[in-house]
């Protein structure tokens, strides 16, 4: 069984905030878990741009501004646990 979850230290692993969390969740599993559809999609204010957007996979971009978010599967039903990268923050792109 997976590990991953197993802290709830806040600060750590799918408990960290903005970029942590988003760079954790972007790597888990090797990055299967990033891609994955949420257990039902969360509505949120994209914490860069404020424009309204639905989070349908664990990490995903704002379409308006392309600000990365995400939510950890512990957290997956829980929109106030959704976590901005922050404006500098690019997707990394696949080769």
């Amino acid at each position: 069984m997976c590990e991953c979850g197993a802290s709830r230290t806040p600060g750590i692993g799918p408990f960290a905030s903005g970029r942590a969390l988003v760079e954790f969740v972007l790597n888990a599993h090797g990055g299967s878990v990033a891609v994955s559809a949420l257990p039902s999609a969360l509505e949120h204010d994209c914490q860069g741009c404020g424009k309204t957007f639905v989070l349908e996979t664990f990490v995903q971009s704002c379409p308006a501004c392309g600000g990365v978010h995400a939510v950890s599967p512990p957290r997956a039903t829980d929109p106030t646990a959704i976590q901005f990268a922050g404006a500098d923050f690019v997707m990394p792109t696949t080769a």
